[in-house]
């Protein structure tokens, strides 16, 4: 799929137009390091760009009309025909990236190269490229320190790195993250052991948030716009009697903590993966099976708690 290289050509185009984008470019440790929202202002176009190399390009990520389902609010849509390669080989952020008192959530291709993580086992799908694309989800900009951390654990020069950075709280780190209805759907697929080779296609959509002043209201924000009005639809090629005793296990509806803001759960949990791995699934998921012809609905949005969660 050459997932690196997909993304290096949304790299460059970033690259390009960096005024227009409201992003900055700099060299540390001779890693190029992107700038989308950190110290900088970044905004809506840098994050759907910034999806689409969470993405490695295999993805189309696009901004929606507000309607009744999304209290008006925009919605962020990806569409993909590479489910697999797209969210879990490269959108999946499932690289915790701590160095001193620098933290991150990785995400992107270089995920590919690290391979490190057992899902990678369990999908099959691992990439050898020579330049690595990462996108951190981040408060701090990485130092020196940090590059040549991932520079071993890639296996890569920092010269062969670029990495693009932003914080939960900035526009484009909240559009990629909204955009990761799809990939919570196929993660939860796989926590039931469902063979993710099965989905062909995959559409997802989740309204857009309010900004948050803060890092941490922004992450409950997000995670609720998902879990209570995030709809994903995938189709697929399985037995119909596997569904119907699997479907109800999806949405995030499955869990007993449904209904509660995230915030409230963190703060009961007061860790992240404590919190109930049920819960963490669009609200709705629909599937199309191309086998039988039958389509199957799952779960309900509540649109009172993403009143209560985004303010309004």
């Amino acid at each position: 799929m050459h997932l690196n290289h997909r993304a290096l050509k949304i790299v460059d185009r970033l690259r390009g137009d960096q005024c227009g984008f409201n992003i900055s470019e700099q060299i540390v440790a001779e890693a190029t390091v992107l700038d989308l929202g950190v110290l900088a202002v970044g905004g809506i176009r840098a994050g759907l760009e910034l999806a689409r190399v969470c993405l490695a390009d295999l993805a189309e990520v696009n901004l929606l009309a507000g309607d009744a389902s999304s209290l008006g609010l925009p919605r962020v849509q990806v569409v993909t025909d590479q489910p697999l390669a797209a969210c879990m080989a490269s959108q999946y952020a499932g690289w915790q990236i701590q160095v001193g008192k620098f933290f991150a959530m990785g995400s992107g291709p270089m995920r590919a190269i690290y391979g490190k993580e057992k899902l990678f086992d369990d999908i099959g799908f691992r990439e050898s490229a020579s330049h690595a694309v990462g996108v951190l989800e981040t408060s701090k900009l990485p130092n020196g320190d940090v590059v040549h951390y991932l520079s071993e654990k890639l296996q890569r020069p920092p010269s062969q790195m670029t990495l693009l950075a932003a914080a939960t709280r900035s526009l484009a780190g909240g559009v990629q993250v909204v955009a990761r209805a799809l990939e919570m759907a196929l993660h939860k697929l796989h926590e039931l052991r469902f063979d993710l080779n099965q989905v062909r296609s995959g559409v997802g959509v989740a309204p857009l948030p309010p900004l948050a002043a803060d890092d941490l209201t922004a992450l409950g924000r997000i995670n609720d716009s998902i879990l209570y009005g995030g709809t994903v639809h995938l189709v697929v090629e399985t037995d119909d009697d596997a569904l119907r005793e699997l479907g109800p296990k999806v949405p995030a509806c499955a869990s007993s903590d449904f209904g509660a803001l995230f915030s409230e759960l963190f703060a009961r949990y007061q860790d992240f993966y404590q919190m109930d791995p049920l819960l963490f699934s669009p609200a709705v998921v629909v599937f199309s099976n191309r086998r039988s012809g039958r389509v199957s609905e799952f779960g309900r949005t509540d649109l009172a708690v993403l009143r209560r969660s985004f303010g309004m």
